[in-house]
């Protein structure tokens, strides 16, 4: 039998990083389509090269910049991906100089490019060289050395002037992995004495009462209990919008935006399942994973694959005792989890983003009982698409806001989340 090769795990990884920084691509979209080309016990090298290059980024690239006489034709954008790479290897995986530059050379034939094996050997070599004087040059610019694009990085400098440093580096941190236990069937006392013994070191999240931290990540598949429902993987902010939206058993309740499901679950589990949850998503793939995660659970729920700001298509005229809109957004708060978020997103994003937004709540906050409460929530940190929202919303006269809540990344060791409450009418 005739041995299927595999593809070089860098040069799987200077494919996903042309996707991404090439073609707009989602990093899981492409990850997912070139790691079928590697071998399996690869498959987590693969993904801490290109979560770490692409965390690393405008750094990465800064520093090319410097070294480079004049940058690669778009065409050998796989060439200029796989010099970021090496690059990441030796400043942030302390990988030997020797052996970096050994196999970064040897990658170059397995993207068809040998006549880049010998600038990447130079280029790297001569970084070795030189590596404190070019990093202080670098440097210079803070968005660079914070490896943040420029239009964010000031977003976040005026936003946050006390905070902006920290909130950066947080965003180049790697995160943690942590669960959502499910209260209506065991404790978190309880499941932590499970995951002790199959020996998963692990502690209870400080502010969360339903969070847990995994002291390393683990296969879905490894935890204890897993296909069950007991417990979920979901960080410890997102774990807050169903405390917050304080649903009673019984209750009516709407999930706008609903996608991939783990705020779902978390409802139903705070009421033991005495809820009519309705969840609408617009994105059929999305929607799939919804049912996933709520089947998982044995869940009863009604989920509508529509447009959230066409209530006409998808309501059936009974108002709800609690709405959670969680809103689509930039992302800029879980970067984290998903550094590709620095590359594909960009001011006009943030625009689109907020009309959406306040598109979504004209549309559903007529659906609330006088006496119920809608809960918006993004994973943004930036105000255009938060405070100012239900701020603005508000301005037009149908309600106020109740309170709200920034957390910043790595509050806690949470990602960025932002809530905000509002009233059926105003009291």
């Amino acid at each position: 039998m005739t041995a299927v090769s595999t593809m070089p795990p860098r040069a799987a990884a200077a494919r996903v990083l042309r996707r991404v920084v090439g073609r707009g691509e989602s990093l899981s979209h492409a990850l997912m389509s070139e790691l079928t080309r590697t071998n399996a016990r690869e498959h987590a090298l693969v993904k801490e090269l290109c979560y770490g290059t692409l965390r690393w980024h405008e750094r990465l690239n800064a520093i090319c910049r410097l070294l480079l006489k004049r940058p690669f034709r778009r065409k050998d954008l796989d060439v200029a991906c796989l010099l970021e790479l090496g690059l990441y290897q030796l400043i942030y995986m302390h990988v030997p100089a020797h052996a970096c530059v050994f196999e970064t050379v040897q990658t170059a034939d397995a993207l068809n490019k040998p006549w880049a094996k010998g600038t990447i050997n130079a280029i790297l070599r001569t970084f070795e060289r030189q590596r404190s004087i070019l990093l202080e040059r670098a440097d210079q610019r803070p968005e660079i050395r914070f490896s943040h694009p420029q239009w964010l990085f000031k977003r976040i400098q005026q936003a946050y002037p006390e905070d902006w440093q920290r909130i950066c580096e947080a965003a180049n941190q790697h995160p943690p992995m942590t669960l959502r236990i499910n209260r209506s069937a065991t404790t978190r006392e309880a499941y932590l004495r499970e995951l002790k013994f199959v020996d998963l070191p692990a502690w209870a999240h400080p502010v969360v009462a339903t969070a847990i931290n995994l002291e390393r990540p683990v296969d879905v598949q490894d935890l204890p209990r897993f296909a069950e429902g007991i417990v979920s993987v979901q960080d410890a902010a997102a774990q807050l919008a169903a405390p917050l939206l304080d649903c009673r058993p019984g209750m009516r309740v709407l999930d706008a935006c609903a996608a991939p499901g783990g705020k779902a679950a978390h409802i139903l589990e705070s009421v033991g399942g005495d809820a009519e949850l309705i969840a609408v998503e617009i994105n059929a793939g999305r929607a799939e994973r919804l049912k996933e995660t709520l089947m998982r659970g044995n869940w009863h729920f009604k989920l509508y694959v529509a447009d959230a700001t066409r209530p006409a298509e998808w309501w059936d005229g009974r108002l709800f005792d609690r709405i959670l809109l969680d809103a689509p957004c930039s992302g800029t708060g879980v970067i984290r989890r998903h550094p590709d978020i620095k590359l594909l997103r960009c001011p006009q994003d943030v625009i689109a983003s907020q009309a959406l937004q306040l598109q979504l709540l004209r549309a559903l906050w007529p659906l609330l009982e006088p006496t119920g409460m809608l809960l918006y929530a993004t994973c943004s940190i930036l105000p255009e698409e938060n405070a100012q929202v239900p701020g603005l919303f508000a301005t037009e006269g149908a309600t106020r806001l109740l309170d709200h809540r920034q957390i910043l990344p790595g509050d806690h060791d949470m990602d960025g989340f932002y809530y905000a409450r509002l009233p059926g009418r105003i009291t």
